[in-house]
């Protein structure tokens, strides 16, 4: 596990001015990674690291070669199109390089002339996926989501008898995993009408949003070979914001005896920036199981998981509409929650996914699942929200939604804040419904 080290003195700043404000999400505490290029160029991907409003060109500190040891090694791993070779070397690398950076952006750095030139403006630049996705799971790990969603259509069973001893998990699609994505809204076959008929078939009209975080696999296992819970912190890289967007009319007619198809492939919307589990560290908390739940079995059970293996992360989803673009409203906020409540932890979802020897590799992402609170207003979902769509919502520009209507756009914001210590920002995940093709 990675310890509080002097990249986390919360009396660094920056020369970079803008990382100083108070707001700003991006802090020399920070320093995510992402993939971009300048808007509208043909330039090559490339990898960078966020200071305040700037983005910091890696693949061209790398070419100007100012480290020695793991971190010139790690540096020299920012110079493809991906993130998936830095990923591959693992935490005492990972760690080197945001050692090297934090010192080279603070405040009197003597490379400030050096790096000064290698920054570009966030509002420049266009990003893309940080890595190649080889393998997606999603995981279904807040207790809160699965009840309320459960309770709608097994009101006095909710939760299936599994639910809290086992993870869990399904594997998703990941070529369809992308940043700031525009798509059509989905097709498909639904539920008949009645009994006995031929099921329907056209534009989803119960679109749903939700609120998840994204886990990036570091360091893979081989094949056979399983992750301990204790080693499970070796091999995650980074946390990022997951819109795993949901047809629920088209799930609900197709995800019985397997789970979800077409409901869930069309579209998976990520944050470009990774932020990475050694920025959150001092943000670990206790992880615990309330007096009168099932414990975990042992492989799923440690001290050290208990003491640290959660995380406060704050979580919000916004909503902008086509009227509410033209009329130059800002999004309203209609959710907010914390990753704290999930049921099961990152730690976990590693350890269950390689129980059974299957080899996770660098860039594989984990999705949370929907990030629901024990409040009503902590929904992570309009399917929990409206009450499956029987309790509209009302927008403050006078609209209501029950479910997303085109042109609607969802944005995901996550940061981590505490007394003393700079805002740990994720940036936005956004995405913008079109109509149906």
């Amino acid at each position: 596990m990675t310890t509080l080290n002097e990249t986390h003195d919360t009396a660094l700043t920056s020369w970079v001015d803008s990382a100083n404000d108070a707001d700003s999400g991006f802090p020399v505490q920070n320093l995510p990674y992402a993939v971009y290029r300048r808007r509208g160029s043909q330039e090559a991907w490339r990898p960078g690291v966020a200071i305040g409003d700037r983005v910091l060109d890696l693949a061209a500190l790398a070419r100007q070669n100012p480290y020695d040891g793991l971190a010139a090694q790690a540096l020299a791993a920012c110079t493809g199109s991906n993130l998936n070779a830095l990923m591959a070397l693992g935490q005492p690398h990972w760690s080197a390089l945001r050692l090297a950076l934090s010192r080279a952006l603070r405040a009197g750095s003597p490379l400030q002339g050096q790096l000064e030139p290698l920054l570009v403006a966030q509002a420049d630049a266009e990003y893309t996926t940080p890595a190649h996705i080889g393998d997606y799971t999603d995981f279904y790990i807040s207790l809160h989501h699965a009840t309320a969603v459960g309770r709608q259509f097994r009101p006095d069973n909710p939760l299936l008898p599994n639910y809290k001893w086992v993870p869990i998990g399904y594997h998703g699609r990941a070529s369809s995993i992308g940043v700031e994505q525009r798509f059509p809204r989905p097709v498909g076959q639904t539920r008949p009408s009645a009994d006995g008929q031929a099921p329907q078939f056209g534009p989803c009209q119960r679109l749903d949003y939700e609120l998840e975080l994204g886990v990036y696999v570091g360091k893979g296992n081989a094949q056979g070979e399983r992750i301990p819970l204790d080693q499970a912190d070796e091999h995650v890289f980074g946390l990022c914001l997951l819109n795993d967007w949901s047809a629920r009319d088209i799930q609900g007619w197709e995800y019985q005896p397997l789970g979800p198809f077409l409901a869930k492939n069309f579209a998976s919307t990520i944050s470009p920036w990774i932020v990475t589990m050694e920025a959150l560290e001092p943000f670990r908390i206790a992880w615990n199981r309330q007096e009168g739940e099932p414990q975990p079995l042992p492989y799923l059970s440690s001290e050290r998981n208990r003491t640290h293996g959660a995380y406060d992360v704050e979580l919000e989803v916004f909503l902008a509409t086509e009227a509410s673009r033209q009329a130059g409203h800002a999004p309203a906020r209609l959710s907010a929650s914390n990753f704290r409540d999930a049921y099961w932890n990152i730690a976990q979802l590693i350890a269950h996914h390689t129980v059974n020897g299957c080899n996770l590799q660098p860039g594989d992402l984990l999705g949370t699942g929907t990030l629901s609170g024990p409040a009503p207003d902590q929904a992570g979902s309009l399917l929990e929200l409206t009450q499956g769509g029987k309790t509209p919502i009302e927008l403050p520009w006078g609209e209501t939604r029950t479910f997303l209507q085109d042109g609607d756009q969802v944005i995901l914001r996550a940061h981590c804040q505490k007394a003393g210590y700079p805002r740990i920002g994720f940036g936005e995940a956004s995405g913008t419904v079109l109509p149906a093709r």
